[in-house]
């Protein structure tokens, strides 16, 4: 289980990805998952949280040492008020997020399936 060295990479290609309507207020909805034995990295350059409901909701997104969701977890935000109708910035460009094998991202909010989550990444290998 080891990731590919950036520097002698042989293929980047870019996807995207999203969650329409973050499914759980408890359980963490899985937005990127990398398998424990990929040989790859995924970089995420953007994802964007956009509120789809008539009430505001409080979102969540944590990064997971476990490619399901499982295990520990550090929080990318936390509690973040996103107000009806308004789309939010969670990882841009600027800040981009790696994960390595064996790791996800994950997300939970207060109003149950009202954020839907759209990710844009390179797979690197």
């Amino acid at each position: 289980m080891t990731a590919p060295n950036i520097a002698n990479i042989t293929s980047i290609v870019g996807l995207n990805t999203f969650v329409s309507g973050i499914s759980s207020t408890s359980a963490n909805s899985i937005i990127l998952s990398n398998a424990a034995s990929s040989n790859k990295v995924l970089r995420v350059n953007s994802l964007l949280a956009s509120n789809t409901s008539s009430a505001a909701t409080n979102l969540t997104v944590k990064l997971f040492n476990s490619a399901t969701g499982a295990g520990s977890s550090a929080s990318i935000i936390f509690g973040l008020s996103i107000p009806t109708g308004s789309t939010i910035t969670v990882i841009g460009k600027d800040t981009p997020y790696y994960i390595t094998e064996n790791q996800s991202i994950g997300a939970t909010c207060t109003v149950l399936n009202s954020v839907d989550i759209t990710a844009s990444y390179e797979e690197v290998s």
